[in-house]
């Protein structure tokens, strides 16, 4: 099952609205990378939600609940959505300075590539931010 990590800036779109609304359709992504990952992204994915702005933390799991579709708001199929839908949130945050000061993750690209917004999360980068959470694994 692949992993993935979505950013979003909480006071546009925060985990706590996704947990109200039960369901979203994850949207707003326009760069090339993340939309070459957002084509990866399979229905029972789990993802990792983090907030951006001044909160810059791994906030809660949400599972990916279809494939990736065109935006049937815009008039372009290269840009792609896909639903999703809450699963817990973390019983602790992980913060961005965390994840910089843990050298196991310097090649994460949460750390090498700091503004893409939709990025894979590998098994093993998976497990350390669930250990650094105090979750358990997947």
């Amino acid at each position: 099952m692949a992993g993935w990590l979505l950013k979003t800036e909480p006071t546009v779109y925060s985990y706590s609205d996704l947990e109200h609304d039960r369901h979203t359709v994850w949207d707003g992504v326009s760069n090339n990378l993340a939309l070459k990952h957002i084509r990866q992204v399979r229905k029972g994915d789990l993802a990792l939600v983090y907030h951006t702005g001044e909160e810059k933390a791994v906030v809660g799991i949400a599972e990916v609940a279809s494939a990736a579709y065109p935006d049937p708001k815009l008039n372009d199929p290269k840009l792609l959505v896909f639903d999703l839908r809450p699963k817990r949130r973390l019983d602790r945050a992980v913060s961005l300075a965390e994840v910089k000061a843990n050298d196991q993750l310097k090649d994460f690209e949460l750390v090498r590539m700091a503004r893409l917004s939709v990025m894979p999360v590998g098994d093993a980068v998976w497990k350390i931010l669930m250990k650094m959470a105090g979750e358990k694994e997947r």
